[in-house]
């Protein structure tokens, strides 16, 4: 699978088989993630994986919020959304959340060094390796789709953030971008439908 059949390829997906990912197969994913670009070349990224369920069910109990379809209705209208694709995708995906982390083949709490306060940078630049870690997550998903693997991120919230560091013992200096869940879709799961983009609308030429 070439590049842009992996990027074509690439779906988010929040059913899982009751399958583990191979080891070798992880490396792997997380190879490609080190071949990202990182804003100061050092790669200071380490990758907890969260693999023994009773450890990961516990974690999730003491974070996750599990809710209902009603109550995902009632969160989406509270937001004040109304495009139709991004109600229906937040509407079936919110309900999922504890699952999704539970049942996945591979969950990844990647962590990567953040030397200045991350919710009050100075300048972008202050964001530098928040925007390198990410990098690193797109190449594993990518490289996850190539081998028939998809998967979903979870942004944690701060009261997150500060239960996976405690449980998981990861150093201060280092932040946690997302939850990174990757696993077999079910036969039944369902690619979240992306808002139709015009690329004659986004690409300008010389100026806006």
């Amino acid at each position: 699978m070439d590049v842009y059949e992996a990027i074509a390829a690439r779906k988010t997906i929040r059913d899982f088989e009751q399958r583990q990912v191979s080891m070798e197969t992880v490396r792997r994913l997380i190879a490609a993630g080190l071949g990202a670009p990182s804003h100061d070349h050092m790669r200071d990224w380490h990758f907890i994986l969260l693999q023994d369920r009773s450890r990961r069910m516990d974690l999730l109990e003491r974070t996750i919020t599990r809710r209902s379809p009603e109550e995902a209705r009632e969160i989406v209208d509270g937001w004040g959304m109304v495009d139709d694709v991004q109600r229906q995708m937040y509407i079936e995906g919110i309900p999922k959340q504890y699952s999704m982390l539970l049942e996945a083949g591979c969950l990844i709490i990647p962590c990567f060094r953040q030397e200045t306060p991350l919710l009050e940078p100075e300048t972008l630049s202050s964001l530098n390796a928040f925007a390198s870690i990410w990098c690193c997550v797109e190449n594993i998903l990518l490289a996850a789709a190539a081998e028939g693997i998809f998967g979903v991120t979870r942004i944690p919230s701060a009261l997150e953030v500060e239960a996976i560091r405690q449980a998981l013992d990861v150093p201060p200096a280092y932040q946690i971008p997302c939850w990174l869940a990757l696993g077999y879709p079910t036969a039944t799961a369902r690619r979240a439908e992306q808002k139709p983009v015009s690329l004659d609308e986004r690409v300008h030429l010389n100026e806006w």
